[in-house]
């Protein structure tokens, strides 16, 4: 019998080649790590330091506004019922004047009773006059005139004011043709004086304009008649104001290249930010600032002593290249609520199917930056339209408006995250911002270079 020649195939075991693994592996992260550097941003890196720009320094300067005067109509006894430097909405009854006397005589025995005085009232006279005490100088006695015209007209404005009230149906009733209630044509602020100043404009200032000892200021609340065609009164319709001061050369060139600048008013201690315009007329150099807010406050002024902050308290000082600005949804926040079992801040937004049917699902939001009562977020999961609900009520808010922000994109992380600056000063190059804002920047912290060209959440290379 044949043996059997049939051969098996011995089949040797798999081995894993640990090295082939390993470079398997290698090969991939560095083909990955190619492709993500050529495709993510490349950018140049700034780290936040601490800085400041330029000194303080203090000047009186001429205010300038658009100021309408208005005459009187009429020849008689005059009478005002709006407080001086105060807003009037259109139609207001501003002053009256009466042609025989009559009424206006009611008016001014009425206004006799000093007793009658509220407590507002009272506060402000004697605020005035410990205000004038506080700041007397000896070599400005001449300025005691104008304050004992201003508590004078002060006086006389206020009692009239109570006066009118107590014969208003007496004026009424009698519908004397002779007494005429002058009213605003048009909302402003009545001031009750003249100057010569109300035409004048930032690019007409002379150097004689700022001697104030050649000042001269008409109180019109101090008469007590008027004739036709006399100034009553002023009005001024626009917030927008300039405050033109003769400046030093130091000061003119650290304002060279700045567009804003944080001023004090020293009269309340209020800053604000102006904006800086310089001028050159007949050999002298000017600082034309303008506001768009505070004009109100010092409506009754010509004057104004200002400090121009140009060295603040310690700042973080960044490249002005960095700064950019991006748009944001601007949401209530008390539409704001704590969702998905945490202490996540986010919004409820509600959607509707083709069915009518409501679908309420919880989104959370990072918020970067709060007013007193709105909350800045992006689009990332939020868009215009979306319905949100308003916790423990059945009302809801449509998402739709924005506004910007300036800020920086912060890149610690490696990747870009938008956060808010608040510019305290700015020159050509370098901008001074406030540390320790809560949504804001922090010493030490990267910052992309040029805020232009990045966008949010891109990955970093430097």
């Amino acid at each position: 019998m044949a043996k059997s020649k049939k051969v098996v195939r011995y089949r040797r075991p798999v081995h894993i080649n640990i090295g082939l693994v390993v470079f398997g592996i290698i090969c991939f992260y560095m083909m990955f790590y190619v492709y993500s550097y050529f495709t993510s941003a490349h950018i140049s890196v700034y780290e936040v330091v601490p800085g400041s720009i330029a000194v303080n320094n203090t000047y009186t300067g001429l205010a300038l506004r658009k100021e309408e005067v208005i005459t009187s109509a009429y020849a008689g006894q005059i009478n005002y019922y709006i407080k001086d430097a105060s807003r009037a909405g259109a139609n207001s009854i501003v002053y009256s004047v009466d042609e025989d006397g009559a009424i206006a005589k009611q008016i001014n025995a009425a206004r006799e009773d000093v007793s009658s005085l509220d407590e507002e009232s009272l506060d402000k006279i004697q605020n005035k006059v410990s205000e004038y005490s506080g700041g007397y100088r000896p070599e400005a006695f001449y300025e005691v005139y104008s304050m004992k015209s201003d508590l004078n007209a002060e006086l006389a404005e206020v009692t009239s004011i109570g006066a009118l009230s107590s014969i208003i149906d007496a004026i009424s009733a009698a519908q004397n043709t002779t007494f005429h209630m002058e009213r605003a044509g048009k909302a402003g602020v009545v001031v009750y004086y003249t100057d010569g100043f109300e035409s004048v404009r930032p690019k007409d200032v002379t150097e004689e304009m700022f001697d104030e000892t050649a000042y001269q200021k008409m109180n019109l609340k101090e008469k007590a008649s008027i004739n036709a065609g006399e100034p009553a009164c002023k009005l001024i319709t626009d917030e927008d104001w300039h405050i033109v001061i003769p400046a030093r050369n130091d000061t003119i060139k650290q304002l060279a290249d700045a567009k804003t600048v944080r001023i004090k008013f020293k009269k309340d201690d209020t800053v604000v930010r102006a904006t800086v315009n310089i001028q050159e007329k007949d050999g002298m150099s000017l600082i034309v600032l303008g506001l768009e807010n505070s004009m109100v406050r010092f409506a009754a002024d010509r004057f104004i002593e200002v400090e121009l902050l140009l060295t603040e308290e310690q700042g973080l000082k960044i490249p002005n290249s960095a700064i950019t600005k991006k748009d944001f949804f601007t949401v209530p926040m008390t539409y704001f609520q704590k969702g998905d079992n945490s202490n996540t801040e986010g919004v409820m937004i509600r959607r509707t199917d083709k069915n009518g049917e409501h679908t309420d699902t919880f989104a959370a939001q990072t918020i970067y930056f709060s007013t007193e009562y709105d909350y800045y977020v992006d689009s990332e999961n939020l868009k215009d339209g979306d319905v949100i609900l308003k916790p423990n009520s059945k009302e809801t808010y449509t998402v739709h408006k924005t506004a910007s922000l300036d800020g920086i994109y912060c890149i610690n992380k490696g990747y870009a995250v938008f956060r808010d600056i608040d510019v305290i000063y700015q020159n050509e190059e370098y901008s001074i911002i406030r540390s320790g804002t809560k949504y804001g920047v922090n010493m030490y912290d990267h910052i992309a270079l040029d805020g232009s060209s990045i966008a949010e959440n891109a990955l970093i290379h430097d």
